[in-house]
């Protein structure tokens, strides 16, 4: 088993279902994401459709539909990108509006360069052919959700180890699973935020490949893995219902995270891109998967499963100190450029994923992708692998392997001083704009302005007051 924060996901995101398009990257901009949607900025261009001009071209992201109901005007189009030489950088399409008759329109996003000098001709001949022709800008800071509704729109699904599309995926060949995998993704799919988390009535065979996961990691993890892990696994056995004869559902597991640390679960219908899934720990949201992996390979999975998650990630979850390292990651990645994104989730990949602490002298295992691995946390804890102590600034650009074992593992002294370095570290992340989480109304604040700041003063004083009254209580004592 592998984690699940690859660059590869960076670079090849593919738009879950129900999500595509520049419009739903940009996650409604005009409701708060910051500027105005049509406009791009300063240019000599009437329409201002330009948001780069460099050498004589311009480039231009553009948005425009066309009706399903005859090809010619895709064609048509197309003549047009050709006849004005424009270099097309990006394209996506997706079903749009339904006409009365019931034929649905394609909505189309390109990305292309243009000569400057036919700029004006060339956007009032696509006009001629495509209906709504418009612009979107690049932003200069990325959308991110600001409130937890918001996450209803954190769903760009990685396609990279979808048992429809790898032939290396133990499912790819078994109909059975991929359907049965497809109908619990349904699930996720339709969850909003909000609504009770779905239930999984699990098959026996199913129930047999947990067994069998539970029973293996579970005889190691007394000697391999952390005490934090250790302590919440055996609460979770005891309260949730843990144990080798049912998967645990995650409507139970997260009333027991929420009660603990705050953290809840969220269905996920897949690979999550890094930068949605990163922005859901910043609300103490984990999204989470309810398929498990294939029967025929009940070790290995190169997908996020339900043996991942429940077995991974929950365990340390429930730990106050690590659930706040967790929530910090996710703050220090909101709003930040594609380039911090990847750094940030080569250090979730290194901590979360792939994390050895130590504890009385000896190397322990935090990280999920760890601990939900047998091959692979007997191998990390041998004397095989590199070890370097955690650095953020080495570790965020230390090339990994999601395909194999990893070479080097980062060791922390403690989660308190992996806490700090991370803090120390986000602090030196260029991004203008100050953000806040507000625990009381589950939001993120941006810190745009004096008053939001003095009333986020005024509430940390009074914290301190209490904080104080309550040192004196028992000096008095």
């Amino acid at each position: 088993m592998k984690g699940y924060l690859s660059h590869a996901a960076q670079a090849a995101p593919f738009s879950g279902r129900k999500q595509s398009l520049i419009e739903d990257a940009r996650r409604g901009r005009s409701s708060g994401g910051g500027g105005s949607a049509g406009s791009p900025g300063p240019s000599r261009f009437g329409d201002s459709f330009v948001f780069e001009e460099k050498d004589g071209r311009v480039t231009l992201n553009l948005l425009f539909s066309l009706s399903n109901e005859k090809n010619s005007g895709f064609f048509k189009t197309g003549k047009i990108f050709e006849t004005f030489e424009a270099k097309l950088l990006h394209i996506e399409s997706r079903p749009g509006r339904k006409s009365k008759n019931g034929a649905s329109d394609l909505e189309f996003f390109m990305k292309c360069e243009v000569h400057s000098s036919d700029l004006d001709v060339f956007i009032n001949a696509l006009k001629r052919v495509a209906d709504d022709v418009r612009s979107i800008p690049e932003e200069k800071v990325a959308w991110f959700p600001r409130q937890m509704k918001d996450l209803d729109r954190c769903n760009m699904l990685i396609t990279k180890f979808d048992p429809n599309m790898d032939q290396d995926h133990p499912g790819y060949s078994d109909p059975d699973y991929r359907k049965r995998r497809a109908a619990i993704a349904e699930l996720a799919f339709r969850y909003k935020q909000g609504d009770p988390l779905p239930i999984v009535e699990y098959t026996a065979e199913e129930v047999s490949t947990w067994r069998e996961v539970y029973q293996k990691l579970r005889s190691i993890y007394p000697s391999l893995a952390c005490k934090q892990f250790m302590d919440s696994l055996q609460q979770l056995e005891k309260e949730c219902g843990y144990g080798e004869d049912r998967i645990p559902q995650l409507r139970d597991v997260s009333v027991f995270l929420k009660e603990r640390t705050g953290f809840q679960l969220r269905p996920v219908a897949g690979l999550l891109s890094a930068r949605d899934f990163l922005a859901s720990l910043a609300f103490r949201v984990f999204q989470c998967t309810q398929y498990i992996r294939h029967s025929s390979s009940p070790m290995h999975s190169p997908e996020p499963d339900c043996c991942h998650e429940l077995l991974g990630h929950v365990p340390m979850l429930a730990d106050k100190e690590f659930a706040q390292f967790s929530q910090e990651i996710g703050l220090a990645s909101l709003g930040v450029s594609d380039e911090d994104i990847e750094k940030l989730s080569t250090l979730y990949w290194f901590t979360v994923e792939f994390g050895l602490c130590k504890q009385n002298g000896a190397v322990k295992a935090y990280g999920a992708g760890l601990l939900s691995s047998y091959g692979e946390l007997i191998y990390a804890l041998s004397n095989k692998p590199e070890y370097k102590p955690f650095n953020p600034e080495e570790t965020a650009v230390q090339p990994y392997q999601d395909q194999t074992y990893q070479p080097v593992y980062f060791v922390s002294e403690s989660f308190e001083e992996a806490k700090i370095k991370l803090r120390r570290y986000s602090e030196t992340i260029k991004r203008p704009l100050a953000v806040r989480y507000d625990p009381f109304t589950c939001s993120v604040e941006v810190l745009d302005q004096p008053s939001k700041i003095q009333n986020a003063l005024s509430q940390i004083r009074e914290e301190l007051k209490t904080l104080h009254s309550a040192l004196e209580s028992l000096s008095s004592c």
